[in-house]
């Protein structure tokens, strides 16, 4: 491949390089150990210290130089990897630039004209091959490299690679690693001229973070097959590890999860991931997950500037992030101030200021944004502008009496066209709260709590006239302190609509929740039948799901988000949650509410395995470990809390405390995410310390809990008792104990655990999602592999090995596309049998490698035959539980069970898949352990017999007995027709056609094919099963012992060089 021209010094380097071919302005050198002559010790050590010096030709053993006869520096301009590669670029220069250099005068002239030469045609390569690296040609040597190093198949693209130190205990080998969309690949070598190796599957890593030590400072830790792997680096370490994070998550997703990312471009072919692309998705993650923005969004353009802050009368530093359908600003520190402006709440964009470099935005409700100090503030303006549909001229410093008309006016027809929505919409869906349907504020009731009440309202009324409303409002910590002290009864649905970014949805969406609310209802699924079952367990103690008002509000909603993702469809928790979104918000808002804490608040919370909530326990106990020390130190196993807690994260404790003091819960939530809930059971676990550390078991620690949740009351309330919920506990005992006030407890979760970051939060879900997968991921194999040994005779740690192997090659076949069967059919709700299954190219690549005789070798029919036959309810997959077992009668069957295998494999399959009556038979044999006759097996016509002959004689191909097997085989097919000939008279011995059949039988070969087309005959295993039986040569064949691990550990080796040759 061509370099970019280089320096080098040519004295020093005589001692690595011998010259092959040269002329007047251009040499072509070998490298010393390789080649001709090449090899043994001077090859081993050229290779290894090329590893150590990190040369230009480390991997490439050929050159080509550039140099002119009165200079002495030469230039690098090509390497290869053989000599043919070299030769064709040498063939090349001959060709197209020697007859050119001779018209140049001066040694400088030709080399700037050879070095521009080459810098072209790298840049032509570069367009026809899609590279976008910051530094293709260093980028393509190491793409040399990484396909010679490590072998992969060269599909497997390569993203980006780093310098690095692999630690072997105390001992830096210094090497490079390399990141590729499927791999973590590394090759270092230590003073001790040790080479390693190491490559690691995304999807077996199980913790990757960063960590420190007395040796390191910092280093990049990955745990994966049971080894301790650390990396470091000099530079860029930050950018390694979050290259290697997404990649991890990105394996996750793709090949557990089985996400086919199609709103994401960038990431949807694993054939053209890039480092850039990457970085791009985890910069638009970090975004989204800030602003609470929807997953359309992308972050397009940032800009650094002040903001007028006019409640504050100062200008705050920040910066501007513009995405396609929002304009955002977050002060420096991210929790002084923020604002969220959507593009369709923009009505103009003042004439900029050049003298202040600043720019005024105007929003609805007669509000302004003005920044400042904005390095390109034309444009920005200009990009909002587009964004919102205006046209940027001259004249757009308008009057302002114009301004307000169209502002004015405006408002006006979205008001007309959201009246109209909302009649037209009425008609199927409840446009009201269920608080104030069933308990309606009476304005004249002036009791001491609803005065409180009317206090609260008031201080957020003047925090609205400062601050603003609705989705323009600026968020500040003086808006977490009234969160943190209740929300008003009367406001909860438009601010939890707020701050979880549902207000956004519902705005860009009018009309989707009526019209998925008419396809969802009537329709009869899994989801639906389960939400019937739980529609009355849904705060049944709450008058209103005691009506048929709040159960039809709760089935829609719950119906119509199972119908909008099928892929979370319903899962138990969230009949209690949308239970209280429907208390405190209109039923569309509720939807969207809920849509927002499924898919963007709560991930993978709401599915079969409830990953999400698994991963929040995984960082409570981190933050237990971190916080309480002295719980810590007293209970060394907090796995007890990740079963307590459990329902404290799926319902954000509306499940254990009562349904007044949960809400405040629930407000602190909206704003402040996970965050909040995490807070809250640090607080809860503080405040019951001495409990805790004194409780005897797990079941006095939980009555400890329990109690503590009954005695948790909101003395703020306006509720009236009839709608308040009653202890769960035992009253008396309840009343005996101290009452905590929510909002004391959500206080001082606030003061003493406050300081905790949403970011740190997101990396330490991050860094314990990779282990919650793998030690799920593990006690599934445990499930399969306790059922499946009862069936076959493999040693455990045998059928430990071949589910590794199934499980790869089941990977193996989603590596590359987006398109493998295995994707296409999966379904998440399947027994964990079926999570893994392959389709008939990655069982052909497999069983290749197992199957002890080469039974199949370059026999694809035969292939396709074992495949049908083990694909028992002829879904097109292949289970672990099917394949183990055919597999163990290869390996460990009698002599009897091998062959019906092979006569099974020629029978032709059967009609269509299997009904309802054949699965209740199949399932009633089981039971009672039914065992297949020999008579049941139907027989075999000649054509098929033909085939099965044909099959034994492949099987002994290199057999030490294979002449005396061979012959074998022929006694026997000559024995069975001779007696199918004999049969056949005997039944019908006045037949003309067989009295004038006079050829001999014997002389039939399986070469010739001489039988005559109108001859029909058959054999039955029986027969088959004795004629073999008679020859002791096949039977000490097929009951010789197979060596099982010699056989798993070559699968092993070449399962992904059998995948690359496929």
């Amino acid at each position: 491949m061509w370099l970019k021209p280089e320096e080098i010094l040519l004295k020093n380097a005589l001692k690595l390089w011998v010259a092959e071919k040269g002329n007047e302005y251009f040499v072509l050198q070998r490298r010393r150990g390789y080649g001709e002559g090449g090899g043994g010790l001077t090859g081993l050590l050229v290779g290894t210290l090329d590893t150590m010096m990190d040369s230009t030709s480390k991997v490439a053993p050929f050159r080509i130089l550039h140099q002119t006869p009165d200079s002495q520096i030469y230039w690098s301009i090509a390497c290869g990897g053989t000599k043919e590669e070299i030769n064709q670029h040498w063939e090349w220069l001959e060709k197209n630039i020697m007859r050119t250099l001779s018209v140049f005068d001066s040694s400088d002239d030709i080399t700037s004209f050879v070095q521009g030469k080459i810098r072209g045609l790298i840049a032509e390569e570069g367009k026809v091959s899609g590279v976008q690296e910051d530094d293709p040609e260093k980028f393509r040597e190491a793409l040399l490299r990484f396909e010679k190093w490590f072998d992969l198949p060269q599909k497997e693209k390569l993203v980006t690679y780093y310098s690095c130190s692999y630690w072997r205990g105390r001992v830096p080998c210094q090497g490079w690693l390399y990141l590729s969309t499927n791999f973590l690949n590394c090759q270092a070598s230590s003073i001790y001229l040790y080479l390693d190796t190491l490559v690691v599957s995304w999807n077996e890593i199980w913790r990757l973070e960063k960590t420190s030590n007395v040796i390191l400072t910092e280093s990049i830790h990955v745990l994966a097959n049971g080894e301790d792997h650390y990396f470091s680096m000099f530079l860029h370490l930050s950018e390694t590890f979050l290259i290697m994070e997404q990649l991890a998550d990105y394996s996750i997703k793709r090949l557990f999860d089985k996400e086919t990312f199609q709103e994401e471009p960038s990431l949807s072919d694993p054939l053209q991931i890039t480092k850039r692309g990457l970085e791009t998705n985890a910069r638009n993650e970090q975004f989204r997950a800030f602003f609470r923005l929807p997953k359309e969004e992308n972050l397009l353009e940032v800009y650094e500037s002040f903001l007028w802050v006019p409640f504050s009368h100062f200008n705050t530093l920040g910066k501007i992030c513009l995405s396609e359908s929002y304009l955002c600003f977050a002060s420096q520190d991210g929790s002084q101030c923020h604002v969220i402006i959507p593009m369709r709440e923009v009505i103009g964009v003042e004439k900029p200021d050049r003298s202040s470099r600043a720019l005024t935005v105007c929003v609805r409700g007669k509000r302004a944004l003005r920044f400042s100090e904005v390095r390109d503030f034309e444009r920005l303006g200009n990009a909002i502008r587009r964004r919102c549909g205006m046209t940027a001229s001259p004249q757009h410093s308008a009057s302002t009496e114009v301004t307000n008309f169209l502002f004015w006016t405006f408002l006006l027809l979205e008001e007309v066209a959201m009246m109209v929505g909302q009649k037209e919409s009425s008609k199927t869906v409840s446009n009201e709260a269920l608080m104030t349907v069933f308990h309606p504020q009476d304005a004249e009731n002036l009791d001491p709590k609803m005065l409180k009440e009317k206090m609260k309202e008031q201080s957020w009324n003047i925090h609205f006239s400062e601050y603003g409303r609705g989705t323009s409002m600026f968020c500040t910590k003086k808006t977490r302190d009234l969160i943190v002290r209740g929300v008003p009864e009367a406001l909860r649905g438009e601010l939890w609509m707020l701050f979880s970014g549902a207000v956004n949805d519902m705005a860009v969406n009018p009309g989707y929740y009526s019209e998925i609310v008419d396809k969802s209802l009537g329709t009869s699924t899994l989801a639906t039948d389960e939400i019937e079952r739980d529609l009355h367990r849904s705060l049944p103690e709450h008058p209103a799901f005691q009506s048929d008002t709040g159960i039809s509000a709760l089935r829609r909603v719950l119906t119509a988000y199972a119908y909008r993702n099928p892929k979370i469809g319903y899962c138990q928790a969230m009949n209690i949650l949308t239970s209280v979104l429907l208390l405190y918000a209109k039923e569309e808002e509720a939807f969207w509410l809920l849509v927002a804490v499924c898919e963007r608040m709560l991930p993978d919370y709401f599915n079969r395995r409830i990953i999400g909530a698994l991963v929040d326990q995984a960082v409570f106990e981190e933050l237990i470990r971190m916080h309480l020390t002295q719980l810590t130190e007293h209970m060394t196993d907090l796995t007890f809390f990740s079963s307590v807690s459990l329902s404290w994260f799926l319902t954000l404790f509306i499940s254990v405390l009562p349904i007044e003091s949960a809400v405040n819960v629930v407000d602190c939530f909206f704003y402040d995410g996970i965050k909040a809930i995490l807070q809250l059971g640090l607080a809860v676990l503080d405040y019951n310390m001495e409990g805790l550390i004194s409780s005897h078991d797990d079941a006095e620690a939980v009555t400890i809990l329990s109690k503590f949740f009954d005695n948790v009351t909101n003395k703020d309330s306006p509720l009236p008792q009839t709608v308040q919920q009653n202890s769960v506990g035992n009253n008396d005992k309840a009343s005996s104990l101290s009452k905590v006030d929510i909002s004391d407890l959500i206080k001082e979760a606030y003061e003493k655990y406050g300081d905790m970051k949403s970011e740190e939060v997101e990396r330490m879900r991050k860094r314990n999602k990779l282990y919650v997968i793998q030690t799920l991921e593990d006690t599934t194999k445990q499930n399969v592999l306790r059922v499946v040994s009862q069936e076959v005779k493999f040693s455990a740690s045998q059928l430990d090995n071949l589910y590794a192997l199934f499980k790869r090659q089941h990977f193996l076949s989603c590596y590359w596309t987006m398109n493998s069967p295995v994707l296409l059919h999966h379904d998440p709700s399947l027994a964990y049998l079926e999570q893994y299954q392959l389709g008939f190219h990655q069982f052909r690549v497999l069983f290749s490698l197992l199957e002890p005789w080469s039974l199949c070798s370059d026999n694809d029919a035969l292939f396709l035959w074992a495949f049908r036959l083990l694909d028992e309810n002829q879904d097109g997959l292949v289970n672990f539980k099917e394949f183990c077992c055919a597999l163990d009668i290869l390996y460990s069957g009698t002599f009897t069970n091998k062959l019906k295998f092979l006569f099974k494999l020629h029978q032709p399959p059967g009609k269509g898949k299997v009904d309802l009556q054949a699965y209740l038979k199949q399932w009633q044999d089981e039971i009672l352990k039914k065992e297949e006759s020999i008579k049941d097996l139907p027989r075999i016509n000649q054509a098929q017999f033909i085939q099965f002959s044909k099959t034994l004689y492949n099987l002994f191909h290199g057999d030490p007995e294979e002449e005396s097997l061979y012959r074998a085989v022929a006694r026997v097919t000559s024995l069975l027709l001779r007696m199918e000939e004999v049969g056949r008279r005997l039944q019908e011995p006045t037949s003309p056609t067989q009295r004038s059949s006079d050829t001999p039988c014997a002389t039939i070969t399986l070469e010739a094919g001489s039988i005559p087309q109108e001859v029909e005959w058959s054999f039955a295993f029986e027969q088959i099963l004795a004629s073999l039986l008679n020859e002791p040569v096949l039977v000490r064949f097929f009951e010789r012992p197979v060596d099982i691990q010699a056989r798993l550990d070559h699968a092993k080796g070449a399962q992904l060089k059998a995948k690359t040759n496929k």
